[in-house]
């Protein structure tokens, strides 16, 4: 575990101007620099980076965070390699607190990633040497080029192959990366006979294999078991060779197997990705709608086909932003996108991407045949049966236009509409506790509000950390969003050790329930050129006023310190109208 005082003191050691710029060119524009956003297509930059709050935010689609986050979600790191890679550039070296065992298993973690690149590297070899496999790859008209850049192998056929590629095959490590099964004493290697794809996690190392029978056998796919560095949940065929054809093209197809996405890449179609012989995950999705805003679920026509597309519309539903697209494309019976590709051509290919089903429209029409809409008890079915589905929805446009449809073809009106299937407590908790599972957030857009005095102490805190310490800083016991995450705040920069900065409070409530609201305020606020003084002077008055509130409110304890006469409540009342209007000259 890396301290969160060396995650302070490294985001004040690194300018995420810089950092971002390496990546994504910027233009400076007034105090912030900016650029078209990497993250969704658009021609006018709505993605603006801030040197005084080191903090980046797309006004468009709501991707935000520090430099350690844009590492994570642009160049695709996990958070310990971001951190690692700010360190080497900010000339520091990582801290770690070791939790019991997390050492050993770093440590195994990258032994079994040596051991599946050995592996590789046997496979590719043994390919060479089959002609067999060799003429199977070229029945399917991939190139050598092709199969090169992929790294497809071939698993020879017969019991303990591996054991010429490894000094000693009885290593327990390489039953734990699933190369090797013990069965009844005796070991041997998980894939013969079969032609090797290797899987890649986000930093391009193996991590797992997928193996496809050459003649005919079952399983026809045989994938690694779950293991220390393997997920088929988490984890996607493809993604690491395809993410910047992904952004060039600016849409993502999703296929079921590894051939396909080899296939439409044969074709120049490389954007292509496939799920692990598991059905599409809420992490799956987010993964890919990090790296683009349109991805696309092709599936084959028949029943399991369907079934596998509505299992990913209903885990789309929670990660789905407005600003996000997600399709689906059904292929005719028999056919894959292999044999699609060989036959129309990437133009027609691509054409069939772009006129995909909308997930809305999928939803809707998937509804209705099993609800058909011509009784009132078929549209009371039809209501009840779309109901989980709006509640699982996280867009908020999205949403509201979902209703609108459904009280169309239900006939209720949309307030009795949105009466009847807004989400109970307990399924606006089994959605938080499934999101947090996967790894997900909400979608964040910030929306321009009337100042409050709770957003107003938030943005203080946020633009100068170290001022939460005031003694009179108020602490809420209210459970509204901007109340709570004000008391989250304060509690954190109140007991957090050594200098804060704006960054890395930011960084502590990435992925918290506050990350909203603190993104939001910090967002829209301006960036302000104070002075300690100046910004310590704001806050108090801020405090204050605070604290004239609340003894209108009855609150009788009032922190000693704080301005309680009536004058002073209207001398405070006065400077924050004198506040405000210098805000709205110094904008115009």
């Amino acid at each position: 575990m890396i301290p969160n005082d060396f995650i302070q003191t490294l985001l004040s050691r690194v300018d995420i101007v810089d950092v971002v710029d390496r990546l994504v060119p910027l233009k400076k524009a007034g105090a912030n620099y900016q650029a078209c956003c990497p993250f969704h297509s658009e021609k006018t930059p709505s993605f603006t980076v801030s040197p005084t709050k080191q903090f980046y935010h797309c006004f468009g689609c709501g991707a935000h965070g520090t430099a350690i986050g844009f590492l994570m979600e642009y160049a695709g790191r996990s958070f310990p390699d971001a951190v690692e890679e700010l360190a080497r550039d900010a000339g520091l070296t990582v801290p770690r607190i070791e939790r019991p065992g997390e050492k050993e298993r770093r440590e195994e973690a990258a032994d079994l990633t040596e051991l599946l690149l050995e592996a590789a590297k046997f496979y590719r070899a043994a390919l060479k040497n089959s002609p067999r496999a060799i003429d199977y790859l070229k029945s399917r008209r991939l190139t050598g080029a092709v199969a090169a850049r992929f790294g497809i192998g071939y698993a020879p056929d017969g019991w303990q192959n591996l054991e010429s590629a490894f000094k000693n095959y009885d290593d327990v490590a390489l039953e734990a990366c699933g190369l090797v099964i013990r069965a009844d004493d005796k070991r041997y290697d998980r894939f013969r006979d079969r032609i090797m794809f290797p899987i890649h996690d986000a930093r391009g190392r193996v991590i797992g294999f997928g193996g496809r029978v050459i003649d005919a056998g079952e399983p026809k796919y045989l994938n690694s078991p779950e293991t220390p560095v393997f997920s088929k949940g988490r984890e996607l065929y493809g993604l690491y060779l395809a993410r910047n054809a992904i952004r060039d093209a600016g849409r993502t197809v999703v296929v079921e197997g590894y051939m396909d996405v080899v296939a439409l890449a044969q074709y120049g179609v490389d954007y292509a990705v496939a799920t692990l012989g598991t059905s599409t995950t809420p992490t799956h999705v987010q993964k890919l709608f990090r790296v683009t805003d349109s991805v696309v679920f092709c599936f084959d026509g028949d029943a399991a086909g369907r079934k596998a597309a509505w299992r990913a519309l209903e885990n789309t539903l929670p990660v789905l932003a407005d600003g996000k697209d997600a399709r689906f494309l059904f292929l005719p019976d028999g056919k894959d996108p292999d044999d699609i590709v060989r036959e129309r051509g990437k133009a027609q290919v691509e054409e069939l991407f772009a006129s995909a089903i909308p997930l809305s429209e999928y939803l809707m029409s998937e509804l209705r045949k099993a609800h058909p809409p011509t009784t009132a008890e078929g549209r009371a079915a039809l209501v009840n049966a779309a109901r989980p589905h709006l509640a699982a929805v996280s867009a908020p446009v999205l949403s509201a236009l979902l209703r609108k449809r459904l009280a169309e073809l239900s006939g209720l009106p949309e307030s009795e509409l949105r009466r009847l299937t807004e989400p109970t407590a307990a399924e606006r908790r089994a959605a938080s506790r499934d999101a947090g599972d996967s790894g997900t957030r909400a979608p964040l857009r910030p929306a321009r509000r009337a100042p409050s005095l709770a957003r107003e102490l938030i943005a203080g805190i946020l633009l100068k950390p170290e001022l939460a310490r005031i003694e009179s800083m108020p602490r809420p016991g209210s459970t509204a969003p901007e109340d709570a995450a004000l008391l989250a705040l304060v509690e954190f920069c109140a007991h957090a050790a050594g200098d804060l900065t704006t960054a890395g409070v930011v960084q502590q409530f990435i992925g918290s329930p506050h990350e909203a609201t603190l993104v939001d305020v910090l967002a829209t606020v301006e960036d302000q050129a104070l002075s300690a003084e100046q910004a310590e002077a704001q806050l108090r008055a801020a405090i204050d006023r605070w604290w004239a509130n609340a003894r209108r409110q009855g609150v009788t304890v009032v922190p000693e310190g704080v301005a309680q006469t009536a004058e002073e409540v209207e001398r405070l009342r006065q400077l924050a109208l004198a506040e405000q209007v210098a805000r709205r000259s110094g904008a115009t």
